[in-house]
């Protein structure tokens, strides 16, 4: 490739705990003794990211991807990790960040998370202290996320997360991409009580996130006036969902809904029960699930999936001009036979709305681009999102319906509804709201 119109020296930044720039630590040895062209080109082969060709940077700038690419979770996460990954080169091939007339390329540094959250935690550190990241992509499951939290609060760091998740969190140094409960759970719950009834039995994986979401449904059902008529959870990545099944039998023997909020591949086995087992929407069954897309519905099966739902802010079928353009990009990166998700755009989306911060802000310091996240917006394949004073997303709702060919029929559009990531379903947060530009120690949670 060629490197840049004019020689220019890689500034080293001092080791401190948030990123800076590059590290001198990194760049050492033979690196540092190359031409900004060399270094670049060995730094992009070393990430397993193919330089674009024919374009000249005046620096570079490094990003983390951390994600499970193994274990139970890389069913789901991988999709979200090729997005990231596929937005960075995107803004490398227009010229990288144009930071104050400096053309700066993104180097992104993956990481394994390993479905392992203390594994999470070491990456995470890893990153920051050894490869001296800008920030970090990444992150599925809540209980990744949680783990991230101190590592992200001891280095002042930023976490860019893509998944919808239980809400109940509004942290100074994550921006969170996916739907909050009011953005999902809420608008799922209003459909299913008008078209499928109110008789509702609870199945999730045994973590943070399946716990607390089954919490705000209880209270949601009570305000509805539905019945939950059962409840149970699987250890993270199990597959012994027979006495699931049973359960389920007994207490819907008529027909009823099933709320899914298993996550990773415990989806395999749990749908092809119900299939075998004939609790399906020909035998009067509505599955609703909230962590299952179209990557997931593809692993599993459609054949065991059909006529069940899903409530996200995007499906891959989505006729716009920027949806059709991300599909249509990622299966020409990753494969023909490869079908976006909801999860994929808001981990698409989120970089671009990094880059955009960093851009307006003139740097990828980790404050200055904090400050100018919020009021950042992206026209992207969910349509226009933008980052609010509590870090979230305004995000249409649409509920989807499984095909037989692994797509999602859109049943119901929601319109786009603003995020509240303190429920007031439940007691303990009601009325609580987040607010990061209001100048107050309790800015991430206060009454009123």
């Amino acid at each position: 490739m060629s490197p840049t119109s004019r020689p220019t020296r890689l500034r080293a930044s001092p080791r401190r705990g948030r990123a800076r720039g590059p590290s001198p630590a990194y760049a050492a040895a033979p690196l540092c003794a190359l031409g900004l062209a060399a270094l670049l080109t060995a730094l992009f082969t070393a990430c397993s990211e193919p330089a674009p060709e024919g374009l000249r940077y005046d620096d570079f700038v490094r990003v983390g991807v951390l994600h499970s690419r193994t274990g139970t979770m890389a069913i789901s996460e991988n999709t979200a990790a090729e997005a990231e990954l596929m937005a960075i080169r995107e803004i490398n091939e227009a010229g990288g960040l144009d930071l104050g007339g400096r053309r700066v390329a993104i180097v992104a540094v993956e990481e394994d998370g390993a479905s392992d959250w203390p594994t999470f935690a070491r990456k995470a550190d890893q990153l920051i202290e050894r490869d001296r990241v800008a920030a970090l992509f990444g992150g599925w499951t809540s209980a990744s996320r949680k783990a991230l939290l101190p590592v992200l609060e001891a280095h002042d760091h930023l976490l860019f997360y893509p998944i919808q998740y239980e809400g109940q969190e509004c942290s100074r140094q994550v921006f969170y991409a996916g739907a909050t409960p009011n953005q999902q759970i809420g608008p799922a719950l209003d459909w299913l009580s008008e078209s499928h009834g109110r008789r509702w039995f609870l199945v999730g994986s045994d973590y943070v996130y399946p716990r607390t979401a089954n919490a705000i449904i209880r209270a949601e059902a009570e305000a509805r006036g539905a019945e939950i008529v059962g409840e149970t959870y699987l250890p993270l990545g199990s597959r012994a969902v027979g006495p699931v099944v049973d359960a389920l039998r007994a207490a819907l023997p008529e027909g009823g809904v099933v709320l899914n909020t298993l996550n990773g591949d415990s989806n395999f086995a749990f749908f092809q029960a119900l299939a075998a087992a004939g609790l399906d929407a020909e035998h009067g069954y509505a599955v609703m699930s909230f962590s299952i897309a179209e990557e997931e519905v593809a692993a599993i099966g459609p054949e065991s999936m059909a006529g069940s739902y899903a409530v996200w802010n995007f499906f891959h079928g989505v006729d716009t001009p920027a949806a059709r353009a991300f599909a249509d990009a990622f299966a020409e990166s990753r494969g023909l036979h490869r079908i976006t998700s909801a999860p994929a755009a808001a981990a698409y989306s989120m970089v671009h709305l990094w880059a955009r911060a960093a851009e307006r802000a003139g740097t990828t310091d980790v404050d200055a681009v904090r400050a100018a996240l919020v009021g950042t917006a992206f026209e992207g394949p969910a349509g226009r999102v933008e980052f609010g004073p509590n870090h979230h997303l305004s995000q249409a709702a649409l509920v989807g319906e499984v095909q037989p060919d692994g797509t999602f029929a859109v049943r119901a559009d929601f319109g786009v509804i603003a995020p509240r990531p303190w429920s007031p379903a439940l007691p303990e947060s009601r009325g609580d709201r987040c607010d990061w530009t209001l100048d107050r120690p309790d800015a991430g949670r206060f009454r009123g």
